[in-house]
């Protein structure tokens, strides 16, 4: 086993590695000079022809490390694929593909194929009929052309699983395997993961042949290029505190992340609204768009993207320089994915993370598990906004002043006025910059700072859905966490129900997940849940006509009180 630390001596060179020339000169066009650890580590062991078991995080380079070994030997003459990477996300397999791509520049004839979910069979088919050298793929596709018969990996050399450990999570376990069983024991293997879970280590066992096993020592899970920072904030005022950071941080490309689908729609909405080149990329994306929307992120047609955490997996832009967690992740492996987007290949970057006074925990855990501090920021103030607008508008008016004949025209135009309104030349161009403003103010008005109203900072309960059946003595009031309502349901301890069960029928009738539960206490006649206070009328309407226990639970939101009056009804569809 062979143990190396994240960097290495600026002595070594990529052509101390073994390299052929054309590879060499693909790296001198990329302005690669010196290799990254994993690289100086792999790529000699890989030329030897050996299995590697390379441990290592994101963004070290490992890319490089099995792409150039494999460009180097491969034998442009033979037309069936040589090469497979398995990636576990279509981002990941484009941006491996590319990488090859490059590498290759100085190979003349050959042929890289990316193959994933989304795209149409056609192209991936043509391809494969004309002759392929290396495919770039993610484990389902390339099982379903596999069972199809249209993919030939009797004659691979060289096979690479990238992000293990992802695949694996993933759900891709199965699939990986049986591709392994069906490619050629002579085969070379390399396998990359950050970690080294059991199943990461009986598939290396099982499927590679004395491997070395390679492990890139870093002091940090985190790149230490990246500025790490936080803004307590509570949850109704994450986007007038992201709209203040776009306003006061000098960034090129930014990547927002939200928890969900919808979080990132509504947030991408709000920053088009306010100006901003903003696009979302989730799940529900088509794969085109998807990557239309990566390509106007790198071109610079787009400067945010507002993205899931699957959706950016593998993403790598040479323009972001910010990363924001809107919603901070509940796992610090998330969280390091997340970041991660930035400041790579050495390049510095930024990660502002929104935190709410209940999550302050995840901060600590996060700091723990990256041997990295996280610095508190304040939110950026009016004057700090105003300073950069001005600062903005003063740019605007000294770049429309160096189009000298356009400001010769524009001239005469204003001596006339000021002649014929006697009216001065400063109030005039006042004027002009209320025109040109339109109805936005330039500036923002101080407003008198209000402590937000947050829940006491408290330790979580270790069980989220809270059985409580005693209502002896005044009711304990709780207030939901921002953007929860407490809702009543008929339906309590006497009906013998359990958490589960309305977990279960709620979720089914409204389509709703366990991410939006909150707290549920089961009380003697009744039960009082937290479900998302924006929830559709439609879908309420469904909940209230829901059964639990054979009982209509009469969904509605809770006042405090027992409902006696007319005005604290069920939902119900309107009858006609």
């Amino acid at each position: 086993m062979t143990e190396t630390e994240e960097t290495t001596p600026d002595t070594t060179t990529f052509a101390d590695l073994g390299l052929g020339d054309k590879v060499l000169a693909a790296l001198r066009d990329v302005g690669y000079e010196t290799p990254s650890a994993i690289q100086a580590a792999t790529i000699p062991v890989l030329l030897e022809g050996r299995d590697v078991v390379g441990l290592a995080q994101t963004g070290t380079g490992k890319t490089a490390a099995f792409a150039l070994p494999i460009l180097d030997r491969l034998d442009v003459s033979q037309k069936t694929p040589q090469a497979l990477v398995l990636a576990p996300t279509r981002e990941l397999a484009l941006q491996v593909c590319e990488a090859f791509e490059k590498y290759a520049s100085h190979v003349k004839g050959v042929h890289v194929l990316p193959i994933y979910g989304g795209q149409g069979y056609g192209v991936q088919l043509s391809a494969l009929r004309r002759g392929v050298h290396v495919i770039v793929g993610t484990p389902g596709r390339i099982m379903d052309h596999l069972a199809k018969g249209t993919l030939d990996l009797s004659e691979l050399k060289y096979l690479v699983l990238d992000e293990a450990d992802e695949m694996l999570k993933m759900g891709f376990a199965e699939d990986v395997e049986t591709i392994l069983a069906d490619t050629p024991d002579t085969k070379q293997v390399a396998l990359f993961s950050a970690t080294m879970p059991a199943s990461i280590r009986r598939m290396s066992q099982q499927y590679l042949h004395d491997p070395e096993e390679i492990t890139v020592k870093t002091k940090t899970t985190t790149s230490s290029t990246i500025t790490q920072r936080y803004l307590m904030v509570s949850f109704p005022q994450k986007m007038d505190a992201l709209t203040r950071i776009l306003e006061t941080e000098n960034f090129d490309g930014m990547i927002v992340f939200g928890r969900t689908k919808s979080v990132t729609e509504e947030i991408a909405e709000k920053l088009r609204a306010r100006g901003y080149s903003a696009a979302a990329i989730n799940g529900d994306v088509a794969q085109p768009v998807r990557e239309k929307t990566v390509n106007q992120l790198k071109s610079g047609k787009l400067d945010i993207l507002v993205a899931t955490d699957v959706a950016a997996r593998g993403l790598d832009v040479e323009r972001i320089s910010h990363v924001v967690n809107f919603d901070i992740p509940t796992d610090t492996e998330s969280y390091v994915h997340r970041i991660g987007r930035t400041g790579r290949a050495g390049r510095t970057g930024d990660a502002i993370s929104f935190v709410t006074p209940r999550e302050r925990g995840l901060v600590r855990a996060i700091e723990r598990a990256t041997r990295q501090e996280l610095t508190e920021m304040p939110l950026p103030s009016v004057d700090e906004v105003n300073v950069t607008r001005l600062a903005r508008f003063d740019d605007r008016i000294t770049a429309a002043l160096g189009e000298t004949e356009r400001i010769e025209r524009f001239r005469d135009i204003i001596a006339h006025y000021v002649r014929h309104n006697d009216v001065p030349e400063v109030d005039v161009a006042a004027a002009l910059a209320v025109v040109a403003q339109g109805e936005s103010p330039l500036l923002l008005e101080a407003e008198p700072e209000r402590p937000a109203r947050f829940e006491r900072d408290r330790p979580e309960r270790p069980n989220r859905f809270e059985r409580d059946g005693d209502e002896r003595g005044p009711r304990k009031e709780r207030t939901p966490r921002p953007g929860m309502a407490t809702y009543r349901i008929a339906v309590g301890k006497r009906h013998r129900i359990e958490p589960r069960q309305i977990v279960g029928a709620l979720a089914n009738e409204g389509g709703l997940k366990r991410d939006d539960f909150g707290m549920i206490q089961i009380r003697p006649d009744f039960s009082l849940v937290e479900l998302p206070a924006d929830l559709p009328r439609q879908t309420l309407d469904r909940l209230a006509e829901t059964r639990i226990s054979g009982k209509l639970i009469e969904l509605r939101p809770d006042t405090g009180r027992r409902p006696r009056h007319d005005d604290e009804k069920p939902f119900r569809k309107p009858r006609h």
